[in-house]
């Protein structure tokens, strides 16, 4: 065997009119790195002259070798030491990063969400750019529509409020009045001037840290905004890349249930959407007949409480019921029993007609689901528990309850 030169084996591939080898199929030592080439690379030149030869146009890396033995007790010894450090890898970067995941889950989670309407968008011809910035545009208009049309009434009802004080302070003395009377046999003032004057230093700092709380709620907001729109542009791209971490021969159904548990957020996501605007415009509509006070704040906030499901209604109602009591019994029990016929209808009827069988979860999971979200992440796990728990029952229903038959 003559001497390896970078033109004769080492660096074999084809070479441009002034004798440079060009970047392409068929090169071994590759003329970017390492250079110059030297004859005394020995095995290392062997080798390149056996990858100038295995790189083509089609493989410019050369194709794949043959697998390794898995049964090595050496490889099988490496894989479980690797496995263990991998996972306390995993655990600790869960940990240190929680609040980053999160913010990272809810983008991704409000993405799955949207995506229908880009979907149905990009279905009618138009480019998913376009169509992402249309639904971003879209969502914009509404919201500042309806930000220009409820925080002005509401900032007034809010001031309403403040004035309002004294009087609500006055029923408070008032015997024959119904917060009177309730102040009489549960001793609510007394228990709240209590409160304050224990608890003062205390109440100052949660001022402060409602404060703090709210900055970080809108910077936290920005990053998802942010993270929505990447995920909703590069949803085809990062869906590609996900399926293909599947093994070839499972790489159909792993596509169908993929792509099933996407519509499952996605129809879970817009259908709540929908039903928590009819809920609040139904409390607008009967706070107005009834003449409650503070009727669209009140509207407002059990529309943004029913997007929590099982219990965001409850407390909804619970709060409007005790601002129409401040109107009268007869009010209040009208209010309460009207939350009560709603939550039936939404649940029996509004919810099977918007969502149909896209959430198909039953009640007893669905609470479950919903309690041990709200423990482990709050409002957040309340709200994505019953798409989560839908996605976990498609893939127990069509994987491991056919394993399990046929074992």
């Amino acid at each position: 065997m003559g001497p390896l030169t970078a033109g004769s084996v080492g660096d074999r591939r084809p070479t441009a009119p002034d004798g440079v080898p060009e970047a392409g199929a068929g090169r071994g030592h590759h003329r970017s790195v390492a250079q110059p080439h030297v004859d005394a690379e020995g095995p290392i030149a062997e080798a390149e002259a056996a990858a100038a030869h295995s790189s083509t146009a089609q493989q410019p890396l050369g194709p794949l070798g043959s697998p390794l033995d898995r049964r090595s007790p050496f490889l099988i010894g490496l894989s479980a030491a690797l496995g263990v450090a991998v996972v306390i890898a995993v655990a600790q970067l869960v940990t240190g990063a929680a609040d980053v995941l999160i913010l990272i889950g809810v983008a991704l989670f409000v993405a799955l969400g949207l995506e229908p309407v880009v979907s149905w968008l990009a279905r009618r011809g138009l480019r998913r750019g376009t169509a992402v910035a249309l639904v971003c545009v879209g969502f914009i208009a509404v919201l500042g529509g309806f930000l220009a049309l409820a925080v002005p009434p509401m900032i007034e009802q809010a001031a309403t409020l403040l004035q309002q004080t004294p009087r609500y302070l006055q029923l408070l003395q008032d015997r024959s009045s119904t917060v009177g009377q309730l102040d009489a046999r549960f001793g609510l003032q007394q228990h709240l001037q209590q409160t304050l004057a224990d608890n003062s230093s205390a109440v100052i700092n949660g001022v402060l840290g409602v404060g703090l709380a709210i900055l970080g709620w809108l910077g936290d907001t920005l990053v998802v905004v942010v993270l929505t729109v990447y995920f909703l542009a590069t949803l085809p791209a990062m869906r590609r890349a996900a399926y293909r971490l599947a093994p070839a021969s499972r790489r159909p159904r792993a596509i169908l249930i993929g792509d099933a548990i996407c519509v499952r957020f996605g129809g879970y996501v817009l259908g709540n959407v929908v039903m928590s605007v009819i809920a609040g415009a139904a409390t607008f509509v009967w706070l107005l007949v009834l003449g409650v006070p503070f009727a669209l704040s009140l509207a407002v906030l059990v529309a943004l409480l029913d997007l929590v499901p099982v219990v965001g209604a409850v407390i909804g109602g619970a709060v409007t019921t005790l601002v129409a009591l401040t109107v009268s019994w007869p009010v209040a029990l009208a209010t309460a029993g009207f939350f009560v016929v709603y939550k039936l209808l939404e649940d029996y009827l509004l919810m099977p007609k918007i969502m149909g069988r896209t959430v198909d979860v039953p009640a007893v999971l669905t609470v479950v689901a919903v309690l041990i979200g709200g423990a482990l992440l709050g409002v957040i796990g309340a709200v994505v528990a019953i798409p989560v728990a839908a996605a976990v029952l498609l893939v127990v229903q069509e994987i491991v309850y056919p394993r399990l038959d046929r074992s």
